[in-house]
């Protein structure tokens, strides 16, 4: 039995799939933070207190991670769903304000989104729902002539760490994330 055909083949087959690019499971340490849109700085809310339309507005939540409303001085949004906030302002207001308030918190605007790297326009854009590494690199004017454009760097802040990873180019983007596109070989 020849073998040697066979030997160029796999050699052949390991030379090509070298070339491709390789994600690992490690790769998707960023897939943990899949869940409830959690509040950051940068975040600007609309918190409704209903029968009480004084109350009722836009607040950003500001570098330490609170929000300020009338009466009830600061909240604490960092790290909070929209419905643990909503909660934890209805409290506030019980506490000698409100007999029963009922409070509703949106996210009016989410903080924006870097792409850094090989874009035409690196900096800082406003977040849009949906969005994939493809389209943040699209709104920051597409890839440089040597941009890499089949994955790129995603840092995302996870339980207070800054976590990194390679990800396909299709990957989700959530606000706050920065893109960095890599300079490729050829």
């Amino acid at each position: 039995m020849n073998r040697r055909p066979a030997l160029l083949a796999l050699a052949a087959a390991l030379a090509v799939s070298a070339c491709a690019p390789q994600y690992r499971a490690s790769d998707y340490a960023l897939e943990q933070a899949a869940g409830p849109y959690r509040l950051a700085s940068g975040d600007k809310l609309r918190v409704i207190v209903f029968g009480q339309d004084n109350l009722s507005n836009i607040y950003a939540v500001d570098g330490s991670g609170r929000i300020t409303m009338p009466l009830i001085d600061t909240v604490e949004a960092r790290g909070r769903t929209t419905q643990q906030l909503a909660q934890a302002i209805e409290a506030k207001l019980r506490a000698g304000y409100l007999r029963e308030p009922k409070v509703a918190v949106d996210v009016d605007t989410y903080r924006p989104f870097f792409v850094l790297g090989e874009v035409t326009t690196s900096g800082q854009f406003p977040f849009v729902n949906g969005m994939t590494v493809q389209t943040a690199v699209a709104i920051a004017g597409g890839f440089t002539p040597r941009g890499q454009r089949n994955s790129a760097e995603v840092t995302r802040q996870i339980d207070g760490q800054l976590v990194t990873a390679t990800v396909p180019i299709t990957y989700p983007v959530q606000p706050g994330d920065t893109i960095v596109i890599k300079e490729r070989w050829f």
